[in-house]
């Protein structure tokens, strides 16, 4: 699994020119999803991204969470976080896990999500997606298996 988180002051996810997500100051998530991915990986990215104290406190420290500021949620699928460059200059998305499943695990970690964040907005999966945010910071963090 691999996660692009940003930290954001408002972001918003269309289809089609219209808004199916839309969020004030949170986090902008664009997950992939690998062959190799399980609902026990989501958990374990999920878990790891909620408790990220990545927000600044009142002595401008990075050590408050989505939670502690109220934050709110955005996730957006993206299987091109699997793109493989090494050979070529057309990627190869090999890696990326299959769209069924993928898709099960996306659902399932915006349900899960929804269980402990107030505001959960999310993209449509395999839908051609146009992404603006507001990066905060810029503050950009890259969970993957190399990592987590």
């Amino acid at each position: 699994m691999r996660l692009v988180i940003q930290r954001v002051l408002q972001a918003e996810v269309q289809v089609d020119g219209n808004s199916v997500g839309k969020i004030n100051k949170g986090l902008l998530v664009l997950i992939g999803a690998g062959r190799e991915d399980s609902r026990e990986t989501a958990d374990k990215y999920l878990k790891k991204l909620l408790g990220l104290r990545i927000f600044e406190d009142a002595d401008g420290k990075t050590n408050l969470s989505l939670k502690d500021v109220n934050g709110e949620l955005l996730m957006v699928s993206q299987f091109t976080l699997y793109a493989n460059c090494k050979k070529g200059n057309r990627p190869s998305f090999i890696e990326a896990g299959e769209p069924k499943m993928a898709e099960e695990l996306y659902e399932y970690m915006i349900s899960e999500a929804q269980k402990s964040v107030p505001v959960v907005e999310h993209g449509i999966f395999g839908a051609d997606m146009k992404v603006s945010l507001i990066n905060d910071g810029p503050f950009t963090i890259i969970l993957d298996e190399k990592i987590l």
